[in-house]
C-alpha cells in the first residue's frame, strides 16, 4: 500500500481555487468547498515548485515570512507528485484520473507524451495531440473567468503557448514574466484597487523545484534559493491592498535518492515492456501484448520492498489517481510503480539529464505528497 495515498476530494491541489473563488465570493457552484479560507475581495495563490511541507518546516529558519505564515493545509498533491499532473489539479479543479494527465510521460493514442514539453522526443505534438483533447474537461480558471471574475496567470513567458498550460491551465488573462521584479509587478497589478469586481491571481515560480533537482533539496544553492522566495513573499505582504487574501502552496515535495536502477541496462525490466513512462519516482510500465503478468513479476523481484508494484487494476481500485474516469484508463500503464523511501528507477539513455538529479519526486511518501497551504 502506498505511504501516503493522497486525500482527494478534501484536502488536495484540486480543491484550492475552488475555495479561494469561494473566498472572494464568485463560487464555481452550489457545493461548499472542501475548506473554508477567508473572505476576502481579491486572491492571489502563488505556487512554489518544489515546497514540499516537510522541507519548508525543516528550513524554517531560512524562510521566516513562509514559516510565520497561518498553514490551512498541508495538503496531498495527487499521485504521480510531479507537476504535470499537480498544476493541472489546480488550474482543472479535477483529480488526476479525471483530467488525464497521468503522469511527467504518459501514454496516448499509443504515443509516449512528455506532459512538460507536450513532445515526443523532439517531436512537438501540440498540434497532433492537442492539449485541449487530451485534457476537454473545462478548466476552474475557464469557469471562473466566463462567470466573470478577473483571472490572471502570472508564469514564466516561454510557458504561455506550453501544451500544458493550454491542457490544465487554460483560462483568464495569461502575463509572461522573466524574473522575480515582473512576477511581482504583475501580481500587483492583478489586484490593484483600481480594478473591480472579483479577482483571482495565480502565479507560478519555478526555480526552488530546478535546484533542488540539480544540487539536492538542502543543498546551499536551494537554501539560498528558498531565501529569495521568502523575500518575495514578505515583500508582496507589505504591498498587497488591504481584503487580498493570499495563498501559498507548493506542487510537491523531494527526496534525495541513493538507490538507483537502470531500465535502460537492465534486461529483467526490459523483458515485454513496450513502452515506459512516468518519471524515477513512478513508473508506468506498458506492455507486451499477454506479457503483463509477466513483467508484473519480473519488476516486483528486482525492486523488493523499494517499490509497490501493481498492476494497472489494483491502482485504480486503490484510488491512487481518484476516480478514473474510462477515457483516460488506458494512459495509465499495465503496471504502476510507486518507490520507496529513496530510490529511483532511472533511464540513462533515454533520459540523461532528469536521471543525472540527486533531487526527484513522484512518488507517495509524506516528503513528496505534503505541502503547504499557507494564507495571510
Amino acid at each position: 500500500m502506498p505511504d501516503l495515498l493522497p486525500r482527494y476530494g478534501t484536502a488536495t491541489l484540486a480543491e484550492v481555487v475552488p475555495a479561494l473563488l469561494h473566498a472572494i465570493g464568485s463560487p464555481l457552484d452550489d457545493r461548499p468547498p472542501a475548506f473554508t479560507l477567508p473572505a476576502a475581495r481579491a486572491a492571489v495563490l502563488l505556487l512554489v515548485d518544489g515546497l514540499g511541507h516537510e522541507l519548508l518546516r525543516a528550513h524554517a529558519a531560512d524562510a521566516p515570512v513562509l514559516a510565520g505564515l497561518a498553514d490551512a493545509g498541508p495538503l496531498t498533491v495527487g499521485f504521480p507528485s510531479t507537476t504535470p499532473i499537480s498544476l493541472t489539479s489546480l488550474g482543472s479543479g479535477l483529480p488526476p484520473g479525471a483530467h488525464g494527465t497521468l503522469g511527467l510521460s504518459f501514454r496516448v493514442q499509443g504515443r509516449l507524451l512528455d506532459a512538460l514539453s507536450w513532445a515526443e522526443g523532439r517531436r512537438d505534438l501540440r498540434e497532433t495531440l492537442l492539449p485541449e483533447q487530451v485534457q476537454p474537461r473545462p478548466t476552474a480558471l475557464e469557469r471562473a473567468a466566463a462567470a466573470g471574475v478577473d483571472v490572471r496567470v502570472v508564469s514564466h513567458r516561454q510557458f504561455r503557448t506550453s501544451g500544458l498550460t493550454r491542457s490544465g491551465l487554460r483560462g483568464g488573462e495569461y502575463r509572461g514574466v522573466a524574473a522575480l521584479g515582473d512576477l511581482t509587478a504583475e501580481i500587483l497589478s492583478g489586484v490593484d484597487d483600481r480594478v473591480t469586481g472579483p479577482r483571482l491571481v495565480y502565479a507560478y515560480h519555478a526555480d526552488l523545484d530546478h535546484l533542488g533537482h540539480v544540487y539536492g533539496p538542502g543543498s546551499p544553492a536551494w537554501h539560498w534559493q528558498l531565501r529569495q522566495i521568502d523575500a518575495l513573499v514578505g515583500m508582496l505582504l507589505d504591498a498587497l491592498p488591504a481584503g487580498t487574501l493570499f495563498a501559498v502552496t507548493g506542487d510537491h515535495g523531494m527526496v534525495t535518492v541513493d538507490r538507483i536502477v537502470d531500465a535502460d541496462v537492465s534486461p529483467e525490466l526490459q523483458a515485454g515492456v513496450a513502452l515506459l513512462g512516468g518519471d524515477p519516482r513512478a513508473r508506468h510500465v506498458y506492455t507486451d501484448p499477454g506479457a503483463a503478468a509477466d513483467v508484473l513479476a519480473a519488476w516486483r523481484a528486482l525492486l523488493g520492498d523499494d517499490a509497490a508494484v501493481v498492476p494497472r487494476e489494483q491502482a485504480v481500485a486503490d484510488g491512487w489517481f481518484g476516480p478514473v474516469e474510462d477515457r483516460v484508463l488506458d494512459r495509465i500503464g499495465d503496471v504502476v510503480v510507486a518507490l520507496r523511501g529513496t530510490a529511483a528507477v532511472v533511464r540513462s539513455e533515454v533520459e540523461p539529464y532528469l536521471a543525472s538529479f540527486p533531487g526527484q519526486h513522484g512518488s507517495f511518501t509524506a516528503a513528496e505528497q505534503l505541502v503547504p497551504l499557507l494564507i495571510r
